[in-house]
């Protein structure tokens, strides 16, 4: 087997790679399975990866074989990595996969679509260095919704014009043609969205077989249930590699505050002709922003995007955590002071 067809290139090639190179393919419970030249490996994680502060395989990780044992040494330099903040009180970052070219973006046309949470999704993909593609699933759902396919397409391409979106229907396999395209052979995409808007049906109707378990979604409000529990990567007919994700029910973001702008390049637009260079768009007089009347659930959910990244970094960054405490505590000792809480 040719590892270029599993997305070897030029750049793993580069690294040092003392032993067998492998890409992985499925985890679960620790065990890996690992796609090499050789064939399929069932591998687990050497005792020297584990006691070191090095990566951690993920699925589509390049990792590199101990010769004659089914054992990963270590793990070569990522590409591009799309990771979200584990879901628990902690502060710590989960990598949902690794070395992806296009992030496909899934959100069902039906009870459970929320534009709130493809901005977070676009974030997301723009902060893992992959190319997002839209996806709006179960398109033949939309007119009894009264829904308007063609001005919500148009919306999405204005929030982001440069992003391609795919009005679908997976389970006629309407639409989907347009998928390949978005890749060349040897190139690797994920699938992401919640449970439920069609991931693993998309996946069974590219492969032309059915390799992943699908499940109806709640009448009522179109939720879905976990099916798909693993990551896993596929090899599709066209040579390119699609990843299935679980459904998230939770997107947290782990990314950085440039990526957000980025994200949001026609409030950043806006903000370059607003009177005051700090303006926080929040009513300051001479706000561009504000007077362009945007939808004021994309303003508001960039002001919520901005102050978690925010806490996130302060988190991740000791200094500024001293600083906002800092900052904190002379702003409480100043109340304190107050002429009038005194009086």
């Amino acid at each position: 087997m040719d590892l270029t067809q599993f997305g070897w290139n030029s750049f793993f090639a580069a690294q040092e790679c003392v032993g067998i190179p492998g890409r992985v393919a499925s985890s679960n419970h620790g065990r890996f399975l690992v796609w090499t030249e050789e064939g399929a490996v069932e591998a687990s994680v050497s005792g020297s990866l584990r006691q070191s502060a090095a990566l951690w395989p993920a699925v589509g990780d390049w990792v590199v074989l101990r010769e004659g044992a089914s054992l990963i040494m270590q793990v070569l330099a990522r590409k591009t990595t799309l990771s979200r903040k584990q879901p628990e009180r902690e502060v710590r970052e989960q990598v949902l996969t690794a070395n992806i070219d296009v992030l496909f973006i899934v959100s069902g046309l039906d009870h459970d679509y929320n534009e709130r949470r493809i901005e977070r999704f676009l974030v997301m993909a723009r902060d893992s260095g992959a190319r997002p593609v839209l996806l709006l699933n179960k398109a033949d759902l939309a007119p009894s919704l009264g829904l308007d396919l063609a001005e919500i397409a148009a919306r999405l391409a204005r929030m982001s014009p440069d992003v391609p979106v795919l009005p679908l229907c997976a389970l006629t396999a309407e639409g989907l043609e347009a998928l390949p395209a978005q890749l060349a052979p040897g190139e690797t995409a994920a699938l992401i969205g919640s449970s439920g808007v069609g991931k693993s049906t998309i996946l069974n109707r590219l492969l032309g077989e059915d390799r992943q378990r699908t499940t109806p979604v709640r009448a009522a409000d179109s939720r879905g249930r976990h099916t798909t529990t693993s990551r896993q990567m596929f090899l599709m007919p066209d040579g390119w590699l699609l990843i299935d994700l679980p459904g998230l029910r939770e997107v947290q973001l782990w990314a950085s505050p440039e990526q957000l702008d980025e994200s949001f390049d026609d409030i950043q637009a806006l903000a370059a002709t607003c009177r005051f260079r700090d303006c926080k768009h929040a009513g300051e007089p001479g706000c561009a922003v504000v007077a362009a009347n945007l939808e004021p659930g994309r303003l508001a959910n960039y002001h919520k995007m901005q102050l978690e990244l925010a806490h996130l970094e302060r988190k991740i960054d000791p200094r500024l955590a001293r600083e906002a405490r800092s900052k904190w505590s002379a702003i409480e000792k100043s109340v304190r002071n107050h002429p009038k809480r005194k009086g």
